[in-house]
């Protein structure tokens, strides 16, 4: 199986590195508009082929699959190029930068019978995997209230780069180069990790979102810093659970947790994702009387790249498929419908 990478910034490393490390899987070329960053990014992982423009790539047409590393905004228009050549294609998150955009891109690619998924990475935890085995499973009985965070800290520190000086951080914060905020970047992330690890769907939704003065006049160079850095929401659930599911880039302290309690009325469980390392605990039977909670075994589960090589091979989609990323789309779009009505929306 061949794979191009579209997009060589800081996630097409994950990329490169984890399809070329399954067994015939190859990564025979790379496309970006920046030449210089191209050239580094195919010498540092051996890759033949540069192109300068994804026509070009296509015309070319020498692969299978493209996985799609653009910015939030170039995923819409690339990967219907790609669906319209007949490739199977692997999109980082969000799919499109709203509902309608991902649900066009959704019908698509399921018109084309090729394999669409993307990348929600968090779902390989496998603290996330088994916690949603034994929510399913009755374990905890019905789920009657959730709280979910997801908290990062690259506002307020350097760990990851200075967001000040570097591209990849400052187009993060600028709604004219496409950016959705905390919301859009890594609301779509807790939004999916609460869903699916409940294993329930987001009915309706009361949301505030917040952008912080950062910097003086709040720009930089051609970045305005509008994009929202953190949000909150009330959330009412598909079998009448209630909620709340919040993110911030601006937890001192946090680098990269998601953090979802489930509690139910035989019990509870969280499970955790802390920058690379999963948790899984459950208060459950006797427990509950003492509160104690105790650690849950879990096995390591494949990764979004084997799944996405193993339904190309098998010829049938896998989740997190595009349609489940355009309904999780829907959440969002209705949060930011909330925060400009001051009311709750449902989503439909």
């Amino acid at each position: 199986m061949r794979i191009l990478i579209l997009g060589t910034g800081g996630m097409a490393k994950q990329h490169a590195e984890n399809f070329s490390a399954i067994d015939g899987v190859s990564v025979v070329g790379g496309v970006d508009v920046v030449p210089d960053r191209l050239a580094a990014f195919c010498a540092a992982h051996n890759i033949a082929r540069q192109f300068a423009s994804l026509e070009d790539a296509l015309k070319w047409g020498e692969f299978d699959a493209v996985a799609n590393v653009t910015p939030d905004r170039i995923h819409h228009p690339t990967t219907m190029q790609a669906i319209a050549a007949g490739k199977h294609v692997f999109c980082e998150k969000p799919l499109a930068t709203d509902a309608s955009l991902a649900m066009e891109m959704t019908e698509a690619m399921e018109k084309s019978g090729k394999v669409g998924m993307v990348n929600f990475t968090y779902r390989n935890s496998p603290a996330l995997q088994k916690g949603r085995q034994m929510v399913l499973a009755g374990e905890i009985g019905a789920v009657r209230h959730i709280e979910a965070s997801h908290l990062q800290s690259w506002l307020v520190g350097k760990a990851w780069g200075d967001w000040k000086t570097e591209s990849k951080w400052l187009w993060r914060l600028s709604r004219k180069h496409g950016s959705n905020g905390a919301l859009g970047d890594i609301g779509i992330h807790i939004v999916d990790f609460t869903s699916y690890g409940s294993g329930l769907d987001v009915a309706h939704v009361f949301a505030r979102l917040k952008t912080f003065d950062k910097i003086e006049g709040n720009a930089i160079g051609e970045y305005d810093l509008d994009a929202n850095d953190s949000f909150t929401m009330n959330v009412d659930f598909s079998n009448g659970a209630v909620g709340t599911i919040q993110a911030t880039r601006t937890a001192a302290g946090q680098l990269d947790q998601l953090r979802l309690r489930v509690y139910g009325e035989k019990g509870s469980i969280e499970m955790i994702y802390d920058t690379g390392r999963s948790y899984l605990r459950a208060c459950l039977g006797r427990d509950l009387d003492t509160a104690n909670w105790r650690d849950i075994p879990y096995d390591p589960v494949d990764t979004n790249y084997k799944r996405f090589v193993a339904a190309v091979r098998a010829g049938k989609t896998l989740e997190p498929s595009f349609r489940r990323a355009a309904d999780i789309q829907k959440v969002l779009d209705k949060a930011m419908a909330s925060d400009h009505s001051r009311r709750d929306e449902a989503i439909v």
